[in-house]
């Protein structure tokens, strides 16, 4: 009986958990299981959960894409164009999905992010991780290029440019205390403590309501794309408006002592 390549566990009503499920392949994606992750996301997306855990089942969290699947080649060159350039864009939209969804994502890193497993993880919009986890842009090393689902856009904005470049060009594998040192992770933890560590990160958040939550978000990823200051603050304005008019200020303020 096959296996479901991704789990979700939604029973805790405000943490969904999303798992990618393919460890004897250390969780590495076919065409399948990003067809699972997308359903998974359609579903926490719909939920009323207010934060999502990203993690890997068993030893893995996400090897990318899984090589095995790279022999599908027609002798018809056009033929085989058409069905790379399909499935890159497809693979490559589970992050722009991640980025859509209302809850913020945390990647909690259990193994090996290698490739693709790499940009899902900076798709995320926080990462946590064990000290058994190990980052690298794997495609440049058999034969590709490290541009790829979105690392080159989301690498350098979490690291900086020279950091990216290195990692980028020499897909050189990058331990968990060196992630933590650099910025790709802001937390690194025992294998047992990630998941704890995930739950509470996730708990935090969850305190904070689900508009707000969802608007600082939204922003947050809009003006990493803004053209200037003003244009970033004219955004800032207007969610503050729109959050004012809820009457949260007010019910917030009165909750805790101060009206």
């Amino acid at each position: 009986m096959l296996q479901d390549p991704v789990l979700v566990d939604d029973t805790n009503p405000r943490v969904a958990v999303i798992r990618l499920n393919r460890p004897e392949r250390l969780n590495a994606f076919d065409d399948a299981a990003v067809d699972a992750f997308f359903a998974a996301l359609d579903r926490v997306g719909t939920s009323e959960a207010s934060a999502v855990i990203v993690t890997g089942e068993g030893r893995g969290f996400c090897a990318g894409f899984d090589l095995k699947a790279a022999d599908e080649t027609s002798s018809d060159a056009v033929e085989t164009a058409a069905h790379w350039t399909g499935r890159q864009e497809h693979f490559a939209g589970l992050v722009t999905r991640l980025r859509a969804l209302r809850q913020p994502v945390i990647a909690a890193v259990n193994g090996p992010a290698c490739g693709a497993g790499l940009g899902l993880a900076l798709g995320c919009d926080l990462r946590i991780c064990s000290d058994r986890a190990k980052f690298n842009a794997a495609f440049i090393k058999v034969g590709m290029t490290s541009c790829d689902i979105g690392v080159s856009y989301l690498l350098p904005r979490a690291i900086g440019t020279s950091r990216a470049f290195e990692m980028m060009l020499t897909g050189r594998m990058v331990g968990a205390e060196e992630a933590g040192r650099i910025g790709l992770v802001h937390l690194t933890t025992t294998a047992e403590g990630l998941l704890p560590a995930a739950f509470e990160l996730a708990e935090t958040i969850a305190e904070n309501g689900r508009l707000n939550t969802w608007l600082t978000k939204r922003g947050m990823w809009a003006n990493l794309e803004a053209g200037s200051l003003a244009a970033a603050i004219e955004l800032e304005n207007r969610s503050q408006i729109l959050m004012q008019g809820t009457g949260n200020l007010e019910r917030v303020a009165r909750q805790r002592g101060f009206l």
